[in-house]
């Protein structure tokens, strides 16, 4: 089946009900939502989910830039076979955000994995826990700031 993307009539409609907590890209292949402020991230992220049938949460991964991290969370609307990105930019010194587990059980895995390997924290998630690496490996491996430790990242104190 063919991939398609949110179209972006949708996407102009659900600006107007946030005009100045989202804004989008669409120059990409995949149309891009960024969302600019963090206080309405679950709403913005139920409505998608509510009433523009985004079933599924297929990816969520995030990115180390050089002055903040970015969450980039895929979704997927099976029944339209609609696609869309959502993207959400945090402060190195404050990465936290809302669990979305409430909305898409999936999201427990792979909060779990970014907490794990990059240092985000998911405020809310029922068992916030590492689920890649030892419970007690120091630091988030694939945050840029990462030194190793010791071989593994495993202290032997």
């Amino acid at each position: 089946m063919k991939r398609k993307y949110l179209a972006k009539d949708k996407l102009y409609a659900l600006k107007k009900d946030f005009p100045s907590e989202m804004d989008f890209d669409d120059t990409l292949e995949k149309p891009t939502l960024i969302i600019l402020k963090q206080q309405v991230f679950v709403e913005i992220m139920h409505t998608l989910k509510i009433r523009y049938k985004f079933d599924m949460l297929s990816n969520i991964t995030a990115v180390d830039y050089d002055d903040h991290f970015e969450v980039v969370y895929d979704l997927a609307n099976r029944t339209n076979n609609e696609e869309l990105m959502v993207k959400i930019a945090l402060a190195k010194t404050d990465p936290n955000i809302p669990t979305l587990t409430k909305l898409w059980p999936e999201a427990d895995f792979q909060e779990r994995e970014q907490y794990d390997l990059m240092g985000i924290n998911f405020l809310g998630h029922p068992n916030l826990q590492r689920i890649l690496l030892p419970d007690d490996f120091i630091g988030h491996p694939l945050q840029k700031s990462y030194k190793q430790v010791e071989k593994g990242g495993i202290s032997e104190k």
